[in-house]
């Protein structure tokens, strides 16, 4: 029996990608990098590369479980696991250990957000293969950390031992989660912070135990209704489960606590897809070093920008440099590609003076 299950986080809103990404249809939903695939379809292949189709669990809101059911047709459907609250990383991370516990107590699980964008899938399957067998045989809570490109604000850092614990594998020593810039080049100059990948492998026991210690709160929930799980019932009893759980991640609630968290710096090319900006470094430029997604567009004296527009309008555009352009049926996005971080500002401020059908 394969004793390695896959736990594909996707029920995100993905505000930063407004207004291309909307409540109804978030962005790990859209193929926002134009390679004919979406976000989590391509995250769904590489998983299963690794593990059997029957392993792999997505979690998501309920209202995208048809989304889910249509781009993942492969997918059995009793492995759409569906919340009724959005309740942040570490209800959704404790819900499934707790499903995969009961089916094989000895199990290996590797959680990982939906939007990821990946290279050389080969290197990312040995660098999961290698936290496997750590966990395997230590107690061991293992993240994935990225090399910093660059003093990135939008990340969150882990400073490792300089020590191996294992070939490839160092104990945390901190956690930092989005610094500002000062402390950002900080961190990238002495060499020994890490990007947080969000990607996290352990034996559902031993993360099952990190709950009972670290966020009992939600331990307590889940545990009093482990028998409930994977039968008819469970879909009864869950709404009440979540309602008594804080919203809380999982790196705060857990990872920056416990003492048995370590460390593998990744050696395969890796993006949250988090921003426009974070889509334009890996996306298809022209000669103006313009990113463009659109049949018909045209551009004069235009350099450095990110387009997304529909295939049925064109689009013209004279004298811009360094923005972000994104149009849709009902809201068009201008915006310099340095205030991309304040985007989500700008979706508050729709929801509070404009209707909501914007968002």
């Amino acid at each position: 029996m394969n004793s390695n299950y896959v736990v594909i986080m996707a029920g995100g809103i993905g505000s930063r990608f407004w207004p291309k990404s909307r409540t109804n249809y978030p962005k790990q939903f859209l193929d926002i990098l134009n390679t004919g695939r979406t976000l989590i379809q391509s995250t769904f292949s590489r998983y299963n590369k690794i593990v059997p189709v029957e392993n792999i669990f997505v979690v998501t809101s309920e209202e995208y479980e048809e989304i889910v059911a249509h781009q993942l047709p492969d997918l059995p459907p009793e492995n759409i696991v569906t919340e009724p609250f959005r309740k942040n990383t570490a209800p959704c991370i404790a819900y499934v250990a707790f499903k995969i516990f009961k089916k094989n107590p000895d199990a290996v699980m590797i959680a990982a957000p939906s939007d990821n964008l990946i290279l050389e899938d080969d290197a990312f399957g040995e660098t999961v293969q290698n936290a496997s067998q750590f966990v395997e045989s230590v107690n061991a809570l293992v993240t994935l950390g990225i090399k910093p490109r660059n003093p990135n604000t939008g990340y969150g850092y882990i400073q490792r031992d300089d020590v191996e614990a294992a070939p490839g594998i160092y104990k945390v020593r901190t956690f930092t989660e989005k610094p500002n810039l000062e402390l950002a080049k900080v961190f990238v100059k002495s060499g020994d912070f890490l990007w947080n990948a969000g990607i996290f492998i352990w034996k559902v026991k031993n993360i099952i135990a990190a709950f009972e210690k670290f966020l009992p709160e939600i331990h307590e929930v889940f545990a009093a209704e482990i028998d409930k799980f994977n039968t008819p019932l469970e879909k009864k009893i869950i709404g009440e489960i979540y309602a008594q759980c804080p919203s809380i991640s999982i790196d705060f609630g857990i990872m920056e606590k416990a003492p048995n968290v370590y460390v593998i710096p990744a050696s395969f090319t890796w993006s949250d897809l988090g921003t426009w900006n974070s889509a334009y470094e890996n996306m298809a430029k022209d000669y103006f070093e313009n990113a463009v997604v659109g049949e018909d567009v045209m551009v004069y004296d235009t350099h450095n920008c990110v387009v997304h527009v529909p295939d049925n309008k064109l689009v013209l555009l004279q004298g811009l440099e360094d923005f972000i352009i994104v149009d849709t049926r009902d809201v068009l996005l201008i915006c310099k590609k340095d205030k991309e971080q304040e985007i989500k500002d700008y979706v508050a401020d729709v929801k509070r003076n404009k209707d909501e059908k914007y968002l």
